[in-house]
C-alpha cells in the first residue's frame, strides 16, 4: 500500500502540488453534496428523521452491553457463529483461523472501513491467501496499491483515464481507453470470474439489529449478493456500535444513510441476512477495537453514532482540497479526525486542525454529530497533551492574546496595512505559511475605523 503521511498538512501539500486535481476533486465531491441537500430538502421531515437516529443511536450506546447480548444470542438461536474481537490482531486472527478451517485460498470481500481499520487483506496475503475487493471504486484502489481515500467514494481522487491504464495494465483492457462503460464492463467479467472461484466472502455490516440476530448491509453493485450467496462460508465484521434496537428502527436510518452520502432516495441494495443458507456457514465477528474507550469519553461518544455515509467529507472545504490520502488514519475528514485523536493522540494530532471549524459537517451529518465542537475539543486536549509543533503553539497563544485585547488587535491590524502596502517580502517569506498560495487583499480601512464611522450611525 502507499505510504501513510505523518502530518495532514504533509498530505495535502503533496496533494496540492497539483492544482487541477484539486479544482476537479473539489467539483466532484460538492457536486455530490449539493445532490444530498437537493435529496434532504424533497423530505419535509427531514430534521425530524435526523433527531429520531440521534437518539436510536443515543439510546443503543447507553445499553450497548444488553443490546450485544440479544444480539449474539439470537444470531446464535438462528445459526450463526458469533464470535468476539478485542482489537484488530483478534479480529485478524479469528477471521483467518475460520479460513483456515475451510482450508480457503480465494477471497471476495465487499467494501468494509472495519476491515481495512484491521489491516485484513495484508495479514491474509502475507498468510497465502487472495483477498479480492470487489466493490469497483476499492479493487481500482487495489489494484493501484493505494488505500481508500473516502469511505463512500473510495477512488473518487482518479480521473477515468488513471482508471483505463491500470485496466491496461492488470487486466489487459485496450491502452489509452477510458470510456466508463468499457472499463467498467472490464471490471464486471474480471470479477464475475473472482465471485465463481471464491471459497469464502467477507463482508462488512451496515446496521445490526438485536431483536432478530439479523443484519444489513447497503451496496450499489449487488457484490455483497453474489459473494455470500455463491461462497460456501460468509464471514461479516462489525464494529459494535452498528447495533440497533429494532427492526422498526431500520427504515429511519436507510432512509438517512443513501441520501446523505449520494443524494439517492435508497441504495441499490439493501441486502438482509439472519441464518446461513442450508449446507453453508455464516459468522459474524464482533469488533472493539477502541469502540469501548471511546464510549468511555463523555466529549466524543456522540462519534460512535457514526453511519459511515460521508456527507461530512463531501462538504468539508478541506477535505475537498487536501484529498483522503492527506489524512492520516483509515476514515479520512471530519469524522476521521475526531475518531483517531482516540486511538492515538499523538499520531493522530495533526487532523483535529484540517478544519475551518465552519461546522458544515455537523450541519450535514445524518445523526446529528457535534463534530466541529469535538474538534475544537480534541485541539485543546492536543496542545494541552502532546508536544505539538512549537511555532503552532507560541502562533495560536499570540493569536489568543491579540483576540482578547482590542489594543493589541487594532494595533496589529494597522501595522498589516502598512506591511501589506510595503514590499512583498514583509508579507511573503519562510515566516508567513499562510502567503504561500494566498494574495492577501490591501483593506482600504481597518474595522475599527468602519465600526467608529458606522457603527455609531446603526445605533442611533
Amino acid at each position: 500500500m502507499s505510504t501513510q503521511y505523518k502530518t495532514h498538512q504533509e498530505g495535502a501539500k503533496q496533494f496540492n502540488k497539483n492544482p487541477d486535481r484539486v479544482t476537479w476533486h473539489d467539483k466532484a465531491l460538492w457536486f455530490v453534496r449539493e445532490k444530498r441537500d437537493k435529496s434532504a430538502h424533497s423530505i419535509p421531515e427531514w430534521e425530524e428523521l435526523r433527531e429520531i437516529a440521534s437518539q436510536i443511536k443515543a439510546h443503543s450506546l447507553s445499553n450497548l452491553n444488553g443490546y450485544l447480548m440479544q444480539f449474539e444470542e439470537k444470531a446464535k438461536a438462528n445459526g450463526v457463529h458469533v464470535h468476539w474481537a478485542k482489537d484488530a490482531q483478534e479480529h485478524n486472527e479469528i477471521v483467518h483461523s475460520i479460513l483456515s478451517k475451510h482450508e480457503v485460498k480465494n477471497v471476495v470481500k465487499s467494501k468494509s472501513m472495519l476491515t481495512e481499520e484491521c489491516g485484513l487483506n495484508p495479514y491474509l496475503n502475507d498468510k497465502g491467501i487472495e483477498v479480492v475487493d470487489t466493490d469497483l471504486g476499492e479493487r481500482i484502489v487495489q489494484l493501484a496499491n493505494e488505500h481508500p481515500s473516502h469511505i463512500v467514494l473510495p477512488a473518487i481522487h482518479k480521473k477515468k483515464e488513471e482508471v483505463g491504464e491500470l485496466f491496461h495494465k492488470h487486466l489487459n483492457t485496450e491502452k489509452g481507453a477510458s470510456d466508463p462503460t468499457y472499463l467498467t464492463g472490464a471490471a464486471r467479467e474480471h470479477l464475475r470470474e473472482k465471485f465463481l472461484n471464491a471459497d469464502a466472502a467477507i463482508t462488512g455490516i451496515n446496521f445490526a439489529i438485536a431483536e432478530t440476530g439479523g443484519f444489513v448491509v447497503c451496496t450499489n453493485e449487488g457484490n455483497v449478493d453474489m459473494g455470500a450467496n455463491l461462497a460456501p462460508v460468509h464471514i461479516a465484521c462489525m464494529g459494535i456500535e452498528k447495533l440497533i434496537p429494532k427492526v422498526e428502527h431500520l427504515g429511519v436510518f436507510l432512509r438517512l444513510l443513501a441520501r446523505s452520502a449520494t443524494g439517492q432516495a435508497i441504495t441499490t441494495y439493501s441486502s438482509h441476512f439472519h441464518k446461513p443458507a442450508d449446507g453453508k456457514e455464516l459468522h459474524i465477528v464482533l469488533v472493539d477495537n477502541g469502540r469501548t474507550e471511546q464510549l468511555g469519553r463523555e466529549d466524543f461518544r456522540k462519534s460512535l453514532n457514526c453511519i459511515r455515509c460521508g456527507a461530512c467529507m463531501n462538504t468539508c472545504p478541506i477535505y475537498r482540497r487536501s484529498g483522503g490520502h492527506s489524512y492520516t488514519y483509515t476514515i479520512p475528514g471530519p469524522i476521521g479526525a475526531i475518531l483517531s485523536p482516540g486511538k492515538d493522540l499523538k499520531k493522530h494530532s495533526s487532523l483535529p486542525f484540517a478544519s475551518t471549524l465552519c461546522g458544515s459537517c455537523s450541519d450535514v451529518c445524518p445523526v446529528k454529530i457535534d463534530i466541529h465542537t469535538q474538534l475544537y475539543k480534541w485541539r485543546q486536549l492536543v496542545m494541552k497533551e502532546t508536544n505539538y509543533d512549537k511555532s503552532k503553539q507560541i502562533g495560536m497563544k499570540f493569536a489568543g492574546k491579540a483576540m482578547g485585547s482590542p489594543t493589541l488587535f487594532n494595533l496589529i491590524g494597522k501595522m498589516g496595512n502598512i506591511f501589506l502596502k510595503g514590499p512583498r517580502a514583509l508579507i511573503y517569506n519562510g515566516l508567513n505559511a499562510w502567503g504561500i498560495d494566498r494574495e492577501l487583499p490591501v483593506p482600504t480601512e481597518t474595522f475599527d475605523d468602519w465600526y467608529k464611522q458606522n457603527g455609531k450611525k446603526n445605533e442611533q
